[in-house]
């Protein structure tokens, strides 16, 4: 299990692609949204604030597990889907913020999507994060736009 802050947040992104776009079996998909909820303090304070159907907290790992299961299963179709942008270390050493888009294809269109998570990890596990990502552009990749609030 990584414990840098850096390489914290990154396992984050990796385990997403990897629900995304492996054909896993279920223990081994079990296992790995067992693994993601596990980056995570038991007692955390995750947040979506640019969510268009609201910025419902995320506090626990049993909520996050339901989360990571969740969009995974929306983001179904994926030929391609990783994380590439840039870590950048603040003056607080707890504190990362994660510039990058989510990079892919889907149905063989190609899609970038911008995020930027700023991240608390302490202990090795992430006690809060603010994941600022491009929902509306997310939903055009995945052909879902229609699962988005009317206004």
């Amino acid at each position: 299990m990584p414990s840098a802050p850096a390489d914290v947040i990154r396992a984050v992104a990796a385990g997403v692609g990897r629900l995304v776009t492996e054909d896993l079996t279920e223990p081994d998909r079990q296992a790995l949204l067992d693994h993601l909820a596990g980056l995570y303090a038991e007692h955390t304070d995750v947040r979506h604030p640019l969510s268009p159907l609201g910025d419902a907290p995320l506090r626990t790992r049993a909520e996050l597990r339901r989360h990571f299961a969740g969009g995974s299963a929306r983001a179904r179709g994926a030929e391609r889907f990783e994380a590439v942008g840039e870590v950048r270390e603040t003056a607080d050493p707890e504190v990362v913020v994660f510039e990058f888009h989510y990079v892919g294809s889907v149905e063989g269109r190609p899609f970038s999507v911008p995020c930027v998570f700023v991240s608390r990890v302490r202990d090795g596990v992430i006690v809060e994060s603010r994941d600022y990502l491009d929902h509306v552009g997310m939903a055009r990749a995945f052909g879902r736009l229609g699962d988005l609030p009317p206004h």
